[in-house]
């Protein structure tokens, strides 16, 4: 009986040890599943979408970091989009003053989402407080698309700066992009 025993035990310990090595590591460490994350909270067709994460032992400033974090990831996706559409018009339609457009455009872009971001939707915000006396916050913001090309077009109405070639350029593109999202809406 003894001598089973010991077999058995030494079966144990090796079984043990082969099913430990087979356990997969990656060098980079566990992945971590953090809050917002999947297709509901990533940009689409339809919306830009932010999240943004801070922390600190202050509650507020945690809330504040993920908030800025979030609002700079949504202006930054907006200006990319502006500029690949303000490429595009300029390249289709070869305007003699397509630097002048273009530069004009990206300095209203850019006035619109420093200042306010239109419609603005704040779709998830959680708070976590460790042990150490430290708060997480995570925040997740969407834009429509739609809402947020027709407030650059009254904003580009009501520019000063711009000439009417200009207004007319930067309306018949934002006109264009807002056609692309009526139409993936009515496809869905």
């Amino acid at each position: 009986i003894s001598n089973a025993v010991g077999v058995w035990f030494a079966c144990s310990i090796f079984l043990f040890v082969v099913l430990q090595s087979c356990k997969s590591t990656s060098p980079l460490g566990e992945k971590v599943k953090e809050p917002f994350s999947g297709n509901k909270y990533e940009s689409s067709a339809r919306y830009f979408r932010a999240k943004g994460k801070g922390d600190s032992t202050d509650e507020n400033i945690a809330k504040n970091k993920a908030d800025l974090q979030a609002k700079k990831e949504l202006a930054q996706q907006v200006e990319t989009r502006m500029k690949v559409v303000t490429d595009q018009y300029l390249h289709e339609n070869e305007t003699a003053s397509g630097s002048e457009i273009n530069d004009k455009f990206q300095s209203l872009i850019r006035e619109v989402t420093n200042t306010t971001i239109a419609d603005l939707r704040k779709i998830g915000e959680e708070k976590y407080f460790n042990t150490e006396g430290k708060y997480t916050v995570f925040i997740a913001y969407e834009i429509h698309k739609r809402d947020m090309y027709r407030f650059l077009k009254r904003q580009a109405k009501l520019d000063a700066k711009l000439n009417d070639m200009e207004r007319k350029a930067i309306e018949e593109m934002i006109d264009e992009e807002l056609k692309k999202v009526e139409e993936r809406a009515r496809r869905r």
